[in-house]
């Protein structure tokens, strides 16, 4: 049981939290750029480079013809897809920048947070204090008057 308590703080501590949200969206936002690089940037290069798909792209290895498909060569034998490699780089390389742009704006808003003044602690007092404050001096003002009053 004890070890059942101890799974459950470290599960649930703020870090591990975050890190779960991360990968869980991470995820979600690699499918959204895998999408972006295969159905709308690949298409067109493709077309540029005389083929439709890009990610057919091969050398075939085991004497295949190459105007097979892919999967239709890969079930023949060996071959070498350079295309699909070529398209999960440039995968990579978009998801890379993506996040190269949100860490730079993110560290640009801590820039911009620790230039801000900080109002200091003595600047704002709270309501509490200043009523203590005024009995202090209340409490100081009746015993200089008492000492006065013995003279």
């Amino acid at each position: 049981m004890a070890m059942m308590q101890e799974f459950k703080e470290f599960a649930m501590k703020g870090n591990v939290v975050d890190l779960a949200v991360g990968v869980i969206i991470g995820g979600a936002f690699g499918k959204i750029v895998d999408s972006l690089v295969q159905d709308v940037i690949m298409p067109p290069i493709g077309r540029i480079f005389g083929g439709l798909d890009f990610a057919n792209y091969y050398l075939p290895l085991n004497g295949q013809v190459s105007t097979m498909t892919l999967v239709e060569a890969k079930k023949a034998g060996a071959v070498l897809a350079y295309g699909n490699f070529l398209t999960i780089l440039l995968n990579f390389v978009i998801l890379a920048f993506i996040i190269f742009q949100m860490v730079r704006l993110m560290n640009k808003a801590r820039r911009r947070e620790a230039a801000s003044p900080v109002p200091t602690p003595d600047a704002v007092t709270s309501e509490d204090i200043v009523l203590l404050r005024e009995i202090r001096d209340s409490l100081q003002k009746n015993g200089q008057n008492s000492n006065d009053l013995a003279k």
